[in-house]
């Protein structure tokens, strides 16, 4: 028994076929670990896209972030590799609101076209192997009553171009738990994508900016439909995300480049 089936309790490793999970995706994830405990008021990732998907599905890269005080849902910003888009070039900036409200956050018109018309995934013309900081922060427009405008944004750092996505509302008032994470629809035998982060960094309520240097690996699990072949690892001064792959970093793994 090899010593993946060990670690699965002896069932087969999922490496080929489709993910079996509840949304049709395998996903894994990047905790940030932060030093501090103050409230965070800005956070951003770079990410660059350094093997593209070479087939028609899905692919999703994305930082996420919850709001608090009160709790105000949580939300996510990233690139997509997405069919229903011209060269399948989106961005999406889009969250839930709490228990027991439910349901997606509300937010501002995009000033951005969608080839699908949908509110939280817009057109995006990304390239592979630029680098692209994604940033989530307090909007200067004021949102609704009661509510908070954060501004989800991408800056290409070849050409400095900053796209604004839109603002969503939400009653928290601060972020707290970043991660960023990949989530493919597509076989777990499908060709090798890839995706690198780096540049980590929060910023505090007192304005104090602080750069995120270790990180904790964590996978969608066997037992809840994620492939076996994904892995997590350190990549000069930043972490590689890989699908279909040889997994050397099992879970809780700590990563610090």
């Amino acid at each position: 028994m090899s010593w993946l089936q060990n670690l699965l309790g002896g069932s087969k490793a999922r490496v080929s076929g489709e993910p079996p999970s509840g949304n049709g995706a395998s996903s894994f994830h990047l905790w940030w670990e932060l030093g501090r405990g103050r409230p965070l008021q800005e956070v951003s990732a770079i990410l660059e896209i350094v093997e593209p998907p070479r087939v028609d599905r899905l692919y999703f890269w994305a930082m996420q972030v919850s709001f608090a005080d009160p709790d105000g849902g949580g939300a996510h910003i990233g690139i997509q590799h997405h069919p229903r888009y011209p060269a399948s070039g989106a961005v999406n900036w889009g969250g839930y609101a709490p228990q027991p409200e439910g349901g997606l956050l509300q937010g501002s018109p995009s000033p951005l076209p969608s080839a699908p018309n949908d509110p939280n995934t817009r057109d995006f013309a990304w390239s592979a192997h630029r680098p692209y900081r994604l940033s989530i922060g307090r909007s200067p427009e004021p949102g609704p009553e009661g509510f908070v405008a954060w501004r989800g944004s991408v800056e290409d750092l070849t050409t400095g171009e900053v796209t604004v996505v839109r603002d969503l509302y939400s009653r928290g008032t601060y972020l707290r738990g970043p991660v960023v994470w990949t989530e493919c629809f597509a076989r777990c035998d499908h060709p090798t994508t890839a995706v690198r982060w780096s540049g980590l960094q929060v910023v505090d309520d007192v304005d104090e900016p602080s750069v995120v240097t270790a990180v904790s690996v964590n996978y969608q699990t066997h037992a809840n439909g994620g492939c076996d072949n994904t892995n997590s690892s350190v990549d000069g001064d930043g972490w590689l995300q890989r699908a279909n792959t040889s997994r050397t970093n099992p879970t809780g793994t700590r990563l610090t480049p």
